[in-house]
């Protein structure tokens, strides 16, 4: 369980990028999406403000990338390739953050996570609301 209050330290594979973060709801926001970056990443963001993300060391390792719109900018280090944080484009003044950077966390703790059709993005839609399509999943072997 994340407290909902805590910052929590995240880094990058190589280490060149650190962070801490401060998130919305603890793992309350995690959604998987269906666009095309989501896909081809597979992360699970979780949610945090635009000023509760304070990058530590090697913000000169970070570099961006955007399509599409332009409006979401999708962080990564240069050195080892992860993905860290995107600026949303469904809500600009909120950062996604790849909770697997996070220290400690285990992904796989995450027992069910909604997934949203990105392909039908809520800026794209005339209602402008979010189009949720299931859930994934994490059912361990016994």
């Amino acid at each position: 369980m994340v407290d909902q209050a805590q910052k929590l330290n995240g880094s990058c594979h190589c280490g060149a990028v650190t962070f801490t973060v401060k998130l919305v709801d603890g793992m309350n926001t995690a959604r998987r999406c269906t666009c095309s970056m989501c896909l081809r990443r597979g992360v699970i963001p979780v949610s945090a403000k635009l000023d509760e993300l304070e990058i530590l060391t090697g913000s000169e390792s970070l570099t961006s990338y955007q399509f599409g719109t332009k409006t979401a900018k999708h962080y990564f280090c240069r050195q080892c390739g992860i993905y860290t944080h995107h600026q949303r484009r469904s809500n600009p003044q909120q950062y996604g953050i790849n909770p697997a950077c996070l220290e400690g966390f285990d992904l796989f703790s995450l027992q069910e996570v909604p997934i949203l059709d990105g392909t039908q993005h809520p800026k794209d839609n005339a209602d402008g609301q979010i189009k949720w399509i299931g859930n994934l999943k994490h059912v361990p072997k016994t």
